[in-house]
């Protein structure tokens, strides 16, 4: 009895408080009320392609709409060839696209929410990790027209996630918030990364963990991610995010 009151206090304190004040805080905050009024234009961050001819590679998340803006955030990637246009590619929920390209701005708000950025390569590392990159995303196995399931996934973030941990040299995993990125393909029980420094353990996406050198030490429960960096040394809470310690 001892110890389940204990259990029961540490997902309280850990994963339950976390995300009530979250949620309380993003309320007081004014959003738009409809999809149709929120900004999902440019945010200005990257420059024009013609610009900036070096090849590149980034990886953006934004929070999402609505309440679950308190606690989700939705991930894509974007590409440039040396000299060429940015492609963005997105898995969403609506429309009959399997992988939506270029879709928004690659630098877009998500829901008025600004694109925060996860990881960027630029140069000869880029030139060489896109055709890995859009093999990556070529291979996603919920890739087709339907493959999409908002909670616990497989999302948009699921998508991403797959992405990151098929080409471990971008060096990335998503924000705590990216709900959906623990839902490993197929609902499998594991995944170790391409690189073996990250291992992943799922039960469908409600709970997990995950441990290495990108990860750190990481506790999925209902989607919300608790855990700790190492370097740098940070606090992952629900709602809030990585904290680094200073």
């Amino acid at each position: 009895m001892k110890t389940a009151l204990r259990l029961l206090s540490v997902l309280i304190l850990v994963f339950i408080l976390p995300s009530l004040v979250s949620a309380g805080l993003w309320a007081t905050q004014e959003r738009p009320a409809r999809w149709s009024e929120a900004k999902w234009g440019s945010a200005g961050i990257l420059p024009r392609a013609a610009q900036s001819p070096e090849a590149a590679i980034y990886v953006y998340s934004a929070m999402t709409g609505g309440m679950k803006g308190a606690l989700a955030s939705h991930a894509w990637i974007v590409t440039k060839e040396k000299g060429g246009e940015y492609k963005r590619y997105d898995k969403v929920g609506w429309g009959s696209s399997p992988i939506r390209r270029n879709h928004r701005a690659p630098d877009a708000y998500w829901y008025s929410n600004p694109p925060r950025l996860v990881t960027s390569v630029h140069g000869a590392e880029a030139e060489a990790l896109i055709p890995k990159v859009e093999a990556a995303i070529e291979s996603y196995p919920h890739g087709e027209a339907g493959g999409y399931r908002i909670y616990p996934g497989p999302n948009s973030n699921t998508f991403v996630a797959h992405v990151l941990r098929s080409v471990p040299e971008l060096d990335a995993v998503l924000p705590a918030d990216a709900v959906g990125r623990d839902y490993l393909p197929h609902g499998a029980f594991y995944a170790l990364d391409e690189d073996g420094r990250d291992l992943h353990l799922s039960l469908g996406g409600l709970a997990g963990l995950s441990v290495g050198a990108r990860s750190g030490f990481e506790v999925n429960f209902l989607g919300l991610v608790a855990g700790v960096d190492v370097a740098p040394l940070a606090l992952k809470l629900p709602g809030f995010g990585t904290m680094a310690w200073e």
